[in-house]
């Protein structure tokens, strides 16, 4: 569940309340099926118009994601509040993007342990326990999987980013986007790395990215040991047919 649509079309930035409503009413749909929420993925190159960033030579590499959330506490609390306060009686799972080090792993749990207090403190109900995991989009993630495994409950491999990054070819950028291939050797050999330190640590590993909804590769994301595969729905039903064989 990426949690971009509840920023965009609006004048000011949504507060906890309109946050909780809104993921509320998703987890209410789903009952008790898991909902993997992703925190705030913006700055760089995305941008809201009522939130001022600095403009960035290289926006893929700036300020954006979780290192933007961790500098500006009037984003990352109220999302996490209300998160947590959505959770209760739900099976909700957290994921944090742009992860690149143990540090910033351990930076944004103890601000989820912070609102986990707050709330606690306030008498506010909420879920027991929360499953905790980061995007791997970034290859120094990807090759020090072991480590940040002792940190997180679940990864998600990010293949668009982990594309442009490992190949340096910008997947925006119309002259280059083809060199940014998922299906290049580098790339699926840090998949295979990531999938491979998680299992050691008996830790799942799902994939949200284009290559998860490719046709072509879900025989081979299966093959490489992927536990989930996160695609749009219009392409649900070929990769049904392609694992069923």
């Amino acid at each position: 569940l990426r949690t971009e649509f509840v920023y965009l079309e609006r004048e000011h930035l949504p507060d906890e309340d309109e946050q909780f409503a809104a993921y509320s009413a998703i987890l209410e749909v789903f009952g008790q099926r898991p909902v993997v929420l992703r925190t705030l993925d913006i700055g760089g190159d995305k941008k809201l118009p009522y939130l001022p960033l600095a403009d960035e030579t290289n926006p893929f590499l700036g300020l954006r994601a979780i290192r933007l959330c961790l500098v500006r506490p009037d984003l990352f609390h109220p999302q996490l509040r209300a998160a947590l306060r959505a959770s209760y009686g739900h099976n909700l799972k957290l994921m944090f993007p742009m992860i690149a080090t143990v540090d910033e792993i351990r930076a944004a749990r103890a601000v989820l342990e912070d609102c986990r207090a707050e709330l606690e403190a306030e008498n506010v109900p909420i879920a027991d326990h929360i499953e905790v995991g980061i995007m791997v989009e970034i290859p120094a993630a990807a090759i020090t999987a072991d480590l940040l495994a002792h940190e997180v409950d679940f990864f998600s491999i990010g293949t668009n980013d982990l594309s442009q990054y490992t190949m340096a070819a910008d997947r925006t950028n119309a002259d280059v986007a083809k060199i940014a291939n998922a299906f290049h050797p580098a790339v699926l050999r840090l998949v295979q790395t990531v999938v491979n330190a998680a299992h050691a640590q008996g830790k799942w590993v799902g994939m949200c990215g284009e290559l998860a909804g490719e046709p072509l590769a879900v025989p081979l994301l299966v093959g490489l040991g992927l536990d989930e595969l996160s695609m749009n729905p219009p392409a649900i039903p070929m990769a049904n047919t392609m694992y069923a064989r």
